[in-house]
């Protein structure tokens, strides 16, 4: 048995849905929204890149590392993707990340329910003792986004990875421990209840 499960989850504003091969043209056209893949300090496919990052995602699954979710609006049109990955099944640990939307539903409500939906998921149904978040010391807007959340940062990784374009990638890492999750899911439900008026 794989761990996590594929699972759909449900909220007002998004569902996110296991992602399949069937996503792609889809994909392709959230992508267009804003050129992602023309950030350097992360890594959105290019529309041509589209179908080899799916199949690398469901790759990853296959090996039990990566649970990756299509993130579709209210209207069920897909708009991005995001995912469980560095899954640690013994200590029950796993990271949200590989994330990217269409501009038109950046810093949305859309965003915000993903991640309550996401770790209500891993602390509730997945029982884990921490969910990990990290990004690029560069980018700037993910790493608000993620304090926002109410996730503490653990520390810098310096010369962590590589960047698309090949410089060295500082990785800040973030995370909320089960212990927090009380807090931190009633903050992420008022955001969402202020959003919404």
């Amino acid at each position: 048995m794989t761990w996590p499960e594929p699972v759909t989850l449900r909220g007002r504003h998004t569902t996110l849905e296991p992602l399949s091969r069937e996503h792609c043209e889809a994909m392709g056209e959230a992508a267009k929204d804003g050129e992602l893949w023309k950030l350097w300090y992360t890594a959105v496919p290019t529309l041509d890149g589209m179908k080899d990052e799916i199949e690398r995602r469901l790759g990853l699954q296959e090996h039990g590392s990566m649970l990756p979710f299509a993130v579709l609006d209210a209207a069920g049109t897909a708009v991005g993707m995001t995912t469980f990955m560095n899954i640690d099944h013994p200590n029950r640990r796993v990271e949200i990340g590989s994330t990217w939307y269409a501009r038109r539903v950046q810093r949305t409500a859309l965003n915000t329910e993903c991640k309550l939906l996401l770790m209500q998921h891993a602390f509730e149904s997945l029982d884990c003792i921490a969910v990990e978040y990290r990004t690029s010391f560069f980018n700037q807007k993910s790493r608000r986004a993620i304090e926002r959340l109410g996730a503490k940062m653990d520390g810098v990784l310096r010369n962590h990875q590589r960047h698309t374009d090949g410089t060295l990638r500082d990785t800040c890492v973030y995370s909320i421990i089960q212990s927090e999750w009380p807090t931190v899911k009633s903050h992420l439900r008022f955001q969402l209840d202020r959003e919404r008026h």
